[in-house]
């Protein structure tokens, strides 16, 4: 028995020493981890990492893959299938609400410069009340139509249910007295509905990549933290070298001066570090 006790002992050793081997293999290997992939979606994001985030982490030696996507739920699933390491395009509560919806577990890292949603018109001329049975383009999510509705309702023009943003549609809409026509559409596709609808709320990236400036909206939406767009990692990659790196890149001076040098970043939101 104490022969077998002995053996029993010796194989329990050889197996912590594995899985401490183990770990401190993959410690190193995101430690030299050099190539990062990168996402985006139509907008400004991408610029300001090339112009601010790019060259610092350049300075530590590491190398930019930037992938291009059509919408947020391609580059979630991208980041959640490690296809790529992160992306940035999205604020807190909608990533939170395809964590709950995909069964996933993205987080964010740091916040980003993010520009707010506005209300924007090509028929009216700026200053136009949005009158009576006005046809008004909305995004088709529902966290991001909950955005839209509080733009609404802040300009008063309709009264609101309190609801889950993963949970919101049209008919939480229970006071509309002007009889507002409220028009769902995938958020991409809201500039190029300007051409025949009244009005448009249009998130921020999608605004600024097809032209429009924050200056010419109608309303722009009271932006809190929970709305400011973050980078977004596998959370068990948020505390490795590069994720940390990609933080301290943002922070840095460097970021803070290339952003605040160029007016085009005018009106948007800063995080906090930033101010």
């Amino acid at each position: 028995m104490h022969c077998l006790t002995r053996l029993r002992f010796l194989g329990l050793l050889a197996v912590s020493v594995l899985s401490i081997a183990a770990g401190d293999n993959a410690q190193a290997q995101s430690a030299e981890k050099k190539d990062l992939k990168v996402g985006f979606v139509p907008g400004p994001y991408i610029d300001e990492f090339k112009i601010g985030v790019a060259p610092e982490l350049a300075k530590k030696g590491y190398q930019i893959r930037y992938v291009e996507f059509s919408t947020g739920l391609e580059a979630n699933n991208a980041v959640f299938k490690s296809e790529i390491d992160a992306n940035v395009m999205q604020h807190t509560v909608f990533l939170n609400s395809y964590n709950e919806r995909q069964k996933t577990d993205l987080v964010g890292i740091v916040h980003v410069p993010t520009p707010p949603m506005g209300i924007y018109s090509k028929k009216h001329p700026l200053g136009t009340k949005i009158g009576a049975g006005a046809k008004v383009a909305v995004p088709n999510d529902p966290v991001n139509l909950q955005r839209a509705l509080w733009i609404l309702r802040d300009l008063g023009l309709v009264e609101i249910r309190d609801s889950k943003p993963i949970d919101v549609t049209e008919l939480d809409v229970v006071k509309n007295p002007g009889g507002i026509k409220i028009i769902p559409l995938e958020a991409a596709q809201a500039p190029r509905a300007l051409d025949d609808v009244d009005f448009a709320a249009i998130q921020g990236n999608f605004a600024i990549f097809s032209g429009l400036k924050l200056t010419n909206a109608f309303a722009l939406e009271k932006m809190t933290a929970p709305y400011i767009n973050v980078v977004a990692v596998k959370r068990d990659n948020a505390e490795t070298a590069w994720a940390k790196d990609i933080v301290a890149a943002y922070k840095s001076p460097g970021f803070k001066a290339a952003i605040l040098a160029d007016r085009f970043y005018d009106g948007f939101t800063l995080p906090d570090y930033m101010k």
